[in-house]
Formats: structure tokens, sequence, C-alpha cells
């Protein structure tokens, strides 16, 4: 086998039609029908068009609200904490540290919830805490620090 003897596999080419070449090539429309936006030049479909049927995005209705102020929050519970705590042998969880243990995004915003129980002593940082979370941590001898 060399490359000069190299030919697609029999039915997989077609030769394109050759159009608008005079009669014998396809007629005087060129397989595109008669009359009608298709049949002429510079003809773009628009993204959504349905044939003239209502489109989707007008057919369905409008619905609800975005608010593009609202603050969204990761939530990390206690029993998170604890687990962490317990693995890394720290007393101090700030967000770095959060982040290097996957526990939460580089850009996520912190909230620490209450729900488990804590009993290792860690001063944990964070975006946010729940009243429960930080009577928790407290209780136990640490301390919640909110930062910005």
């Amino acid at each position: 086998m060399k490359l000069h003897t190299l030919k697609p596999a029999e039915g997989s080419t077609k030769t394109n039609k050759r159009l608008g070449r005079g009669q014998g090539s396809g007629g005087s429309t060129a397989g595109r029908g008669h009359k009608g936006a298709q049949s002429r030049s510079g003809y773009a479909k628009k993204a959504g068009f349905e044939g003239g049927q209502m489109p989707l995005q007008r057919r369905v209705p409008k619905f609800g609200f975005k608010n593009n102020n609202k603050e969204y929050f990761k939530a990390v519970n206690l029993d998170v904490i604890e687990g962490l705590a317990e693995k890394i042998k720290a007393n101090a969880l700030t967000l770095q540290v959060l982040v290097e243990n996957g526990v939460v995004g580089k850009n996520d915003k912190v909230k620490v919830l209450g729900r488990g129980e804590l009993k290792a002593k860690v001063n944990v940082e964070a975006h946010a805490f729940s009243a429960s979370a930080t009577q928790a941590i407290e209780k136990v001898g640490g301390t919640a620090t909110t930062v910005k």
C-alpha cells in the first residue's frame, strides 16, 4: 500500500450538485423551490425560528425574579468542622484551610451552620455564622470570627 494508491471507501464520497450553471444543472430554481425567504440569496434562519409558529420563548410564561444583590453562602456544618479539625489536627480553621481541604471553593462565601456536635476547641473564620453555630463553638472554648 502506497499513499498514491489510497482511495476512500466505496460510497463514502459524493460529488456536489453543481448549481446555477444553466438549465441542465438543476433548473431555474437550483433546488431551492419557488418563492419564499429560503429561495432568495442572503437568507439566514433566526435562532429559535419555528417556521412562523409562535416560538417556545414566547409561548412559555415569564416567571420569577432574580435579585442581583443577593449574597449566596456555602453552608458548612459543625460536624464537617469537627471532622476537619480531627483530620488535620488544627485548632484554627481559616478560610484558606477550608479551601485547601476542598470543603469550599476559593470564591465561595462561607456560612457556618449548627448541625452536628463540636467537641474540639477550634477558632473558626467564616463570612457568617448562625446563632446556634456561634453558641456551640464558644461553648467548647473556641472563637467564631466573622471575615468580610
